[in-house]
């Protein structure tokens, strides 16, 4: 005698349903499981590769920073050669070596900065140049001091428009800047030398509505009667 059918109920479907998937799952498993293995294997060696990396990258960047806190009271001395060079027989290696060392490192590329203010506080102005260049790290005032170091060496080179537009730059890094109003107002005078009067007018004039406690604010009327004469 034929019985009825009993209808399944919906926890019931939904068991048989895990219980396929499941099986369909170990099926693939052991249908690519070599595949799976590799490719497993592949991510975890990449995971470790960066952890590893970023480990190594944290640790050299102290190392850097250590470094150069060594070097910092002859810089602040006015010491600027043996900043550069070192002091041999001694643990200050001079900010040359750190940047030669470590300049992939935040603290490294800092040093590219204290680098270049020394040489161009000894009259070395390409050497300056250079690592003013090449500063590529993510501090804003270090960032605007890179542009405003390019600016000064190009309007020594007497490429104003050049020099005005790095000095423009400078002042866009950062609101807060304490530079700000000077870097605009170096701008401004770069721009009258290229001919750039507008220009000029308008920074010279920022500089006079926003920055009136700054030592920029001073020279601003200066300027100002220069370009209307």
């Amino acid at each position: 005698m034929l019985t009825k059918k009993k209808k399944l109920a919906r926890k019931e479907i939904k068991q048989d349903k895990l219980v396929e998937s499941y099986y369909k799952s170990l099926k693939f498993f052991e249908e690519n499981k070599n595949k799976i293995l590799i490719y497993g294997g592949i991510l975890v060696v990449v995971v470790l590769a960066v952890f590893y990396f970023i480990n190594q990258k944290s640790q050299t960047n102290e190392t850097a920073g250590l470094e150069l806190s060594r070097i910092m009271d002859l810089y602040d001395s006015g010491a600027f050669l043996e900043a550069i060079e070192g002091r041999q027989g001694t643990n200050i290696i001079g900010l040359k070596s750190i940047v030669e060392k470590y300049g992939s490192t935040e603290n490294g590329e800092t040093a590219k900065i204290y680098l270049a203010n020394s040489y161009s506080f000894l009259g070395r102005t390409e050497e300056a140049y250079q690592y003013y260049s090449d500063y590529s790290g993510s501090i804003d005032m270090y960032k605007a001091t890179s542009y405003a170091g390019q600016a000064a060496y190009h309007s020594v080179k007497a490429e104003y428009k050049k020099a005005a537009d790095l000095y423009l730059s400078a002042s866009r890094v950062s609101k807060d800047n304490i530079q700000r109003p000077e870097y605009l107002l170096q701008a401004a005078i770069n721009y009258i030398s290229a001919g750039d009067k507008e220009e000029a007018k308008e920074l010279l004039q920022s500089i006079k509505d926003d920055y009136k406690t700054s030592a920029a604010f001073a020279s601003v009327d200066r300027y100002l009667l220069q370009i209307d004469q």
